[in-house]
């Protein structure tokens, strides 16, 4: 089945999505960069906030990239091209992500600049009115999250980012990471009780 949608370009042109890909896959590179540009943000933000590496986030957004251009010509319009663009950078972060648990490596953070937040670093803590015991209990949850999400599996935490912090369906996630709906609805259910079992203190 065929899946045919109009993308914006930056100077705001609506193109046909598959009219670009049927280009790409001819040779043409400037179809090949236009869709580049359509997803180029959305790719290197879903890496960032995986992995919460600005290093790694780059890594992985341009070896996907590399992996799209080298198998572009067989991608048959069997899903969308965002589901198997969406599945290449996942399959890449849960290398990365596996790596991290073999090794028991702490993913960096960044807190300044442009590169990506930790989202629990979000909440306010030094105003100088805020509440000590407030911004102490804030701490103590983002630390406790944090704990949480290190001790799941790669499958379950990316999951769980995927609902949660990505807002996607459940039946897309199945797509993207090659299985179905009811395992990633099971996948997500073990994260969950995961984290409400480690955070039945604070709630």
């Amino acid at each position: 089945m065929l899946h045919r949608r109009a993308v914006a370009l930056n100077s705001g042109l609506q193109v046909d999505e598959t009219a670009l890909i049927r280009a790409a896959q001819q040779g043409d590179q400037d179809a090949f960069e236009q869709l580049v540009r359509v997803y180029d943000q959305s790719v290197l933000k879903l890496a960032m906030n995986l992995l919460r590496s600005p290093e790694d986030a780059r890594d992985v957004y341009q070896e996907a990239f590399l992996r799209v251009f080298r198998n572009l010509n067989s991608f048959r319009f069997d899903c969308s091209f965002h589901t198997w663009l969406y599945r290449i950078v996942t399959n890449l972060c849960l290398d990365q992500m596996r790596k991290r648990k073999v090794r028991r490596e702490e993913p960096a953070m960044v807190t300044a600049g442009d590169g990506p937040l930790d989202r629990m670093d979000s909440v306010t803590e030094d105003h100088a009115d805020g509440d000590p015991q407030r911004r102490l209990f804030s701490g103590q949850l983002r630390v406790r999250i944090k704990h949480v999400l290190e001790g799941m599996t790669p499958r379950e935490r990316m999951v769980f980012e995927l609902r949660h912090y990505q807002g996607l369906r459940l039946r897309l996630i199945g797509e993207i990471l090659g299985t179905t709906e009811e395992a990633a609805k099971n996948c997500l259910f073990r994260a969950t009780q995961k984290m409400r079992a480690a955070l039945g203190d604070f709630v």
